[in-house]
């Protein structure tokens, strides 16, 4: 999914927007660059007591892929807003898909019950007045503030953050809107010259993290599995993939055939673990040292393309079960000589855990 230029006007329309907004200077002297585990800040700062803020000048975003921009405004506000109360980029991602699964990223006057705005925030649970709650900043706030109340969620999955805030009768429905959100904020962070440190979820502070926060399934080279040459990582569909370290993309393709025949199989559907051979949707990056990282299985096309520079924890795809596979997941593989042949393969656990970034767990 290719996201369109961002317009110059929109580039210094929001810039005065985050400066007179109170600058990024308390967020870029608050120490947000590490992508830890525990929230940046304990509280905020929100404005729970305050007069809803007074409107300034419109910032007039175009529209980027099926967002409009009204839409894309309403997103811009949330991620500015998070970024001024000093959470990591994470955080903006997990508002940003709230509010794509509450409103749509419309700024309702009415929903559900009581619901308003772009979270669906309700006055009778005490969010704030209606009129409040239809402030996009004021809205943004309250979910920072209660988002930041909760220990780990950095690490955790997003719908299970998004949840925590929220208390919806749809639980799982969050985890739909991570690669949307990811895109969407990552474009607005990029137009508003945002740093987007955080991203990577709760990974290794150093150069490696981890490609999801999932799991070890099926392990490396097991004796019921000599031949398989990775680890499958047990996270569920959807789940953003991330780039393990920074390195430039080898391989994105489609491996997808007939165990009899060979014919293609096709990455337009889930592979079967009798029926189909490959890695479905894979993405290869090289890294310094001669080494290279594997991702198979992915659901749809991957984020990245052949040639691209990729830093780590960038998304390039997300979890599916296309090619050789009984279910969604990761197969993850680590390779060093540069050799992408089954004769360079290594354990990627004992690898990652040499890298400061363990595989086979969610707890920080």
């Amino acid at each position: 999914m290719k996201l369109r230029s961002l317009v110059s006007v929109a580039v210094a329309l929001v810039a005065v927007f985050i400066l007179c907004a109170g600058g990024l200077g308390g967020f870029l002297a608050g120490g947000s660059a590490t992508a830890g585990c525990i929230p940046m800040v304990t509280s905020p700062g929100s404005t729970s007591d305050s007069a809803v803020s007074p409107p300034g000048p419109p910032i007039l975003w175009p529209a980027i892929d099926d967002w409009d921009s009204d839409q894309v405004g309403n997103a811009a506000a949330i991620v500015t807003t998070g970024a001024r109360l000093g959470l990591p980029a994470r955080g903006w991602v997990i508002a940003v898909a709230t509010a794509m699964q509450e409103s749509s990223l419309r700024n309702l006057a009415g929903g559900d019950r009581d619901s308003v705005g772009l979270f669906q925030q309700r006055p009778s649970q005490g969010w704030g007045t209606p009129a409040q709650l239809q402030d996009p900043v004021y809205a943004s706030e309250k979910f920072f503030d209660e988002l930041a109340t909760i220990r780990g969620w950095q690490a955790m999955p997003l719908t299970e953050a998004a949840q925590a805030v929220q208390v919806s009768a749809f639980p799982d429905a969050y985890a739909t809107w991570e690669a949307p959100a990811t895109q969407l904020v990552t474009a607005i962070a990029d137009t508003t010259g945002l740093p987007t440190h955080g991203l990577a979820g709760c990974g290794a502070t150093g150069p490696w993290t981890q490609p999801v926060l999932a799991p070890v399934g099926s392990g490396f080279r097991s004796s019921d599995r000599p031949g398989h040459d990775g680890v499958d990582l047990s996270a569920s569909r959807g789940t953003i993939i991330r780039a393990a370290s920074a390195g430039t993309v080898r391989t994105v393709r489609c491996n997808a055939v007939y165990a009899d025949t060979g014919a293609e199989w096709g990455c337009h559907r889930d592979g079967d673990p009798a029926l189909t051979r490959g890695c479905g949707w894979y993405v290869d990056i090289d890294h310094t040292a001669g080494l290279l990282t594997r991702y198979c299985h992915m659901d749809q096309p991957p984020m990245v393309t052949v040639g691209q520079p990729v830093a780590a924890g960038q998304p390039i795809g997300v979890v599916g079960s296309t090619g050789h596979s009984s279910g969604p997941h990761l197969h993850y593989e680590v390779h060093h000589n540069g050799d992408a042949s089954p004769n360079g393969a290594i354990d990627p656990v004992p690898f990652m855990a040499a890298q400061n970034a363990p595989l086979a767990t969610n707890e920080r």
